[in-house]
This record gives C-alpha cells, sequence and structure tokens, in this order.
C-alpha cells in the first residue's frame, strides 16, 4: 500500500537513474555533474523533500549517489553479459539497501494508517528505493529483460518488453539505423572489393 508520503519507484525509474551516466559517441556524459543537480534529480522523481535539498555540507552526497549508480550498472551489465557482478557492487548495493525508511502505523483522523519514518539519512532512503526495483528484478523478476544497447558508444540500460524478448538498441530510430546503415555500408564496401577483385583477376590473365 502506497501512501501520499511514500517514495517507492518503479524500475523505469531506476534505470532512468542509472542511465544518468550516458554514452554520446562513447565518450561518458555526466547528467549529476553537481550536488545541486543530482539532489535536483532526485527531487524531480519525488524521492527527497524540499528540505534535504536545502541541507548544508552536501559535498559527500554526490560521491554516494555516483557511487550507488556505479554499483548498479554493474548489477545490470553482469546480468546481461551472463557473469558473476564485482562483489564490491553488490556490498555497495547491500548498503544502500540497508539504509531505506521504516514503515509504521501511525493513528489518523479515521484510525491507524500506515506512515514512514527515515531511520538515517533522507538520500540513504532515496537511493534505497531506487536500488529496490533493479534488486527485485535481478532475483525474482525476468532478468534475461534487463538489457544494455548493442550499440557500443551508447549502452544504454532498458527493460525489454518487446514481444519476442529479443530487442538489441535502445531506439531503432537512432542506434538501430544507424547500425543497419553501418551494416549496409559495410556490405556495398565488400561488394565493391570483390567486384574490383574479379576485374583485377581478369585484367590479369
Amino acid at each position: 500500500m502506497n501512501t501520499a508520503h511514500d517514495h517507492a519507484v518503479d524500475l523505469e525509474t531506476a534505470l532512468d537513474f542509472v542511465n544518468t551516466l550516458k554514452f554520446h559517441g562513447g565518450d561518458p556524459v555526466e547528467v549529476l555533474g553537481t550536488t545541486d543537480e543530482a539532489l535536483g534529480w532526485l527531487h524531480g522523481h519525488g524521492l527527497v523533500h524540499h528540505q534535504a535539498l536545502a541541507r548544508p555540507n552536501e559535498g559527500p552526497a554526490l560521491e554516494r549517489i555516483r557511487r550507488t549508480r556505479g554499483a548498479l550498472r554493474e548489477l545490470v551489465d553482469a546480468t546481461y553479459e551472463a557473469r558473476p557482478p564485482d562483489s564490491k557492487a553488490i556490498a555497495e548495493v547491500n548498503r544502500a539497501l540497508r539504509a531505506r525508511e521504516v514503515v509504521q502505523l501511525v493513528p489518523g483522523p479515521d484510525g491507524l494508517r500506515l506512515d514512514h519514518r527515515h531511520v538515517g539519512d533522507p538520500l540513504d532512503d532515496a537511493l534505497a528505493n531506487l536500488a529496490e526495483p533493479i534488486v527485485r528484478e535481478i532475483v525474482s523478476g525476468r532478468p534475461e529483460r534487463l538489457r544494455a544497447c548493442a550499440s557500443e558508444t551508447c549502452r544504454w540500460v532498458f527493460y525489454d518488453d518487446s514481444r519476442t524478448g529479443r530487442r538489441r538498441w535502445c531506439d531503432m530510430a537512432s542506434c538501430g539505423n544507424r547500425a543497419k546503415a553501418a551494416r549496409h555500408r559495410a556490405r556495398t564496401r565488400a561488394a565493391g572489393e570483390t567486384a574490383d577483385q574479379a576485374t583485377a583477376r581478369w585484367t590479369d590473365r
């Protein structure tokens, strides 16, 4: 049961968080470049309140956010590549999960209701809520549907909800079409080279 104060997120939002370190032409592009940008992203997705954004001394927060994001990326990559994840990534995700909120019963005007309280830092709670849907998908969902774009210059992670479960690209209109165009150019080049070789053999006779 979700309350108006609930910070639960879905898998798509969790993967969007992982993709805040994206790649353009193979070069990393950092969406969470500053602490303000990182906390703003969390606030924009309903994961922290305004009060959390105003707290001083947030320098270490950016490192925590990026560290959790990197660990989740490693879990997704390892799942997609069918290999064991790095033990440090597992430890980092477990650290985030242990810091989540506590649900409790509280009296309300119409009787008891569910509310939550933060055991520690609201930022840690936000990271726990982002980690949980990815962990649940890997452990008890359809982990084979977690993918990374087949383009080596993109590597956007996504959940493959296609009927066949064979989606390879983050977006067929961008990475998919570029891959098709590259294959076409390679075939055309190979065909041209074959024709040139045939002409060379004929003229050598």
